[in-house]
């Protein structure tokens, strides 16, 4: 199921994070960006090119250096929130309570806690909103990884923990999930698993999905949509731009 009624998930226009270290500096640029309720789509491009930047941006994470128009609308018949007016007036508790309900994030390397078991990692979102649904053992199911939930990471494989990470992503049902590198630390044969897993969960429960990695390839082969992407120098500064 893929939901495009209303207002687009993300409308970012002008959109910029600089760091500068040891005289270097380097700077991301988002000269425009929509992704519509549901919609799917890739940011690739070499390691250290702000692919990460770019998720921690939409995560609303890390506070941009200009922050022109970003509007978030986290769900339908919704306004749209207006995420550059949160930083530009300190709101930081606000973007983080949107972040915290209305996105899930899976990282390259699960980043699960190690003293909860699977099943408390996966519900984690929903105690930090104190809430609770009935989703956990249908959506272990479809992860195929009911038989784990007693389990402790320590316990898992590689691939598995990242499924579990997948799991705590979806649990509270977000309206997007930023996923980073999600397949980079598995074998070819799971990571194809894994991310065709990822794909259809999303595709399912109309959730959109922005995936960074450099896995051009596995990408290309399964046909997504991908950001346009520019690396360059310009005056001693590295900038990489990222558009659709």
């Amino acid at each position: 199921m893929t939901v495009h009624d209303g207002a687009p998930v993300f409308d970012v226009l002008d959109l910029a994070k600089r760091r500068e270290k040891a005289g270097h500096i380097f700077e991301l640029r988002v000269p425009r960006f929509v992704l519509d309720r549901g919609g799917i789509v890739v940011a690739r491009g070499r390691s250290g090119c702000g692919k990460s930047t770019l998720l921690d941006l939409l995560a609303m994470t890390l506070e941009p250096s200009e922050s022109g128009t970003f509007r978030f609308s986290p769900a339908e018949n919704e306004k749209p929130v207006d995420v550059a007016g949160l930083w530009r007036r300190k709101q930081e508790g606000r973007a983080s309570r949107l972040r915290g309900r209305y996105i899930g994030y899976v990282l390259q390397t699960g980043d699960l806690l190690p003293f909860l078991s699977v099943a408390e990692n996966i519900l984690l979102p929903l105690r930090l909103l104190a809430e609770t649904n009935d989703r956990l053992m249908p959506l272990a199911e479809r992860l195929e990884i009911d038989h784990l939930l007693k389990k402790m990471p320590s316990d898992l494989s590689v691939g598995e923990r990242q499924r579990v990470a997948i799991g705590r992503a979806l649990v509270h049902d977000p309206a997007v999930i930023l996923a980073d590198e999600p397949t980079a630390s598995v074998d070819p044969v799971t990571a194809d698993h894994v991310f065709r897993l990822l794909l259809d969960v999303a595709r399912e429960r109309g959730i959109a999905l922005v995936v960074a990695s450099h896995d051009w390839l596995r990408l290309d082969a399964l046909g997504l949509p991908a950001l346009e992407h520019r690396l360059g120098h310009d005056e001693g500064c590295v900038r990489s731009e990222f558009w659709n």
